[in-house]
């Protein structure tokens, strides 16, 4: 018999390896200069300014932004918020949230990339990092290094200027809760309480650790942002994008060579320099595709264009721009996501405006005496006792004047004209007084009112019980 023999043939190919992120390996960042880096610097600047500055800004003579959750109260500029105005503070938070996801679906994740305080942070203590240190190869190398004098002083250096920066982020965080004048007096005269010093403590360790150590990590493996926002993503949305039609087949090249000489050879502009992945916050390639951990920082787009412009190439080859755009199609900027945002915006906006427009300079709250339900004058008429809680919510001093209505010839014992200062509540004790004969029932509903210089008026309903 005849054997056959089969022949076993290999078909299995090898995978190209692509560069795994982990956790626990460090991302030297490369700096880079452009377009985008400037703008991002600018930005970031100017809000490390406002959040710097702003708990220092005074208005009406008291701190113009502080949660003071001590008095259960938040003052904003003009605008002091109460418990019952959370409904003000639940429209803020909402609208935050909505404009967020408005300008995604427009602009991509330019928050994470320009705005968000774990980025301007990060890139602050890798600027600290640089100045100190050196450039990045110096720092790789210098990380290699043998413990030494050189080494020891610089990190010293290093982490004390991290752990300053913290320090004073932390002492201005706190300041927005905990009044910043004399929170600093505090510190400076080793006199902080409790809590505002464990308060210190911890925000100065979570910005240290988060700007210093974690970074990268926070984007990636932490930030919920960074889950969903491709949800709101599509071929419309302006993006960090690579041009892989124009770029592949990537490889490095003679500066020389030319146009034709390149296609001939297949090479697209990419040189594969690698520049794109050393100035990436994350470490990532953006030319494998869209890809979450991308912040939108635009680093890659700086670094693209500087080698495109030395090797005489034209820009953009990573860019902001949209699938669409990519390839040959319109970009289309109202469509049904973003007019479906905006409109829902400028609701929430509107009723924003209109919850403050309508909201009353004062607020009063009624308790009543439990101990005494009522009790029998020497005159004998019935009197009832009663605790004012009277808020003025405005920023200057008002004189209110208390009344009592529903009932006839009752009358309020006690001081009617109260003056409230700005911002302040009060608790005002009254009693109210009623003769026997003109009641006919047990429990009688009335109404106290408060009216201020204005004429605007807040009343509550109560009641008013007698011994029949």
């Amino acid at each position: 018999m005849n054997e056959q023999r089969i022949e076993v043939v290999d078909i299995t190919q090898e995978t190209p390896k692509i560069p795994v992120f982990k956790p626990e390996s460090k991302i030297y960042i490369r700096s880079i200069e452009g377009k985008f880096e400037s703008i991002r610097k600018s930005t970031g600047l100017i809000f490390l300014a406002i959040f710097l500055i702003l708990p220092w800004i005074r208005y009406s003579g008291s701190q113009a932004v502080l949660l003071d959750f001590t008095a259960q109260r938040f003052h904003l500029f003009g605008l002091t918020l109460w418990p019952q105005d959370l409904t003000i503070l639940a429209w803020i938070f909402i609208i935050s949230a909505f404009a967020l996801f408005f300008i995604t679906t427009l602009r991509g994740r330019v928050w994470c990339g320009f705005m968000c305080p774990q980025t301007v942070f990060t890139f602050l203590f890798v600027a600290i990092e640089e100045f100190v240190e050196g450039s990045k190869n110096k720092r790789i190398h210098l990380d290699k290094q043998s413990v030494s004098t050189n080494k020891v002083v610089k990190k010293t250096i290093k982490h004390g200027l991290w752990l300053f920066v913290s320090l004073v982020t932390a002492i201005t965080f706190v300041g927005y809760f905990v009044p910043i004048k004399s929170l600093v007096i505090d510190i400076v005269t080793f006199d902080l309480t409790l809590w505002p010093f464990i308060y210190v403590l911890l925000f100065t360790a979570c910005t240290y650790g988060n700007a210093g150590w974690m970074r990268e990590v926070m984007c990636i493996h932490m930030c919920p942002y960074s889950r969903f926002q491709s949800s709101m993503f599509d071929n419309n949305t302006v993006t960090v994008t690579y041009d892989n039609q124009r770029g592949d087949k990537r490889g490095p090249r003679s500066k020389k060579l030319t146009q034709e000489q390149r296609q001939k050879k297949g090479l697209g502009d990419c040189i594969d320099c690698n520049l794109c992945v050393d100035v990436c916050p994350t470490g990532i390639d953006i030319r494998n595709g869209l890809q979450y951990e991308c912040i939108d920082c635009g680093a890659c787009v700086d670094a693209c264009n500087n080698v495109m412009t030395n090797m005489g190439y034209e820009k953009n080859l990573i860019s902001f721009t949209s699938a669409n755009a990519l390839q040959g199609k319109k970009t289309v900027k109202l469509r049904p996501s973003v007019v479906g945002y905006l409109v829902v915006l400028v609701i929430m906006l509107a009723a924003l405006t209109l919850d403050i427009y309508t909201r009353k300079p004062l607020g009063v709250e009624i308790i009543r005496d439990r101990t005494t339900l009522y009790r029998e004058a020497t005159n004998g008429n019935i009197e009832n006792v009663y605790t004012l809680v009277i808020m003025n919510k405005s920023q200057h001093r008002q004189v209110v004047n208390i009344n009592v209505h529903g009932l006839n010839y009752a009358k309020i014992n006690g001081t009617t004209n109260v003056a409230i200062d700005g911002a302040k509540m009060i608790r005002h004790p009254i009693s109210v007084e009623v003769d026997q004969q003109h009641l006919d029932k047990t429990v009688n509903p009335i109404v106290i009112s408060v009216t201020n210089q204005k004429g605007e008026l807040i009343s509550q309903d109560t009641t008013f019980i007698s011994n029949l």
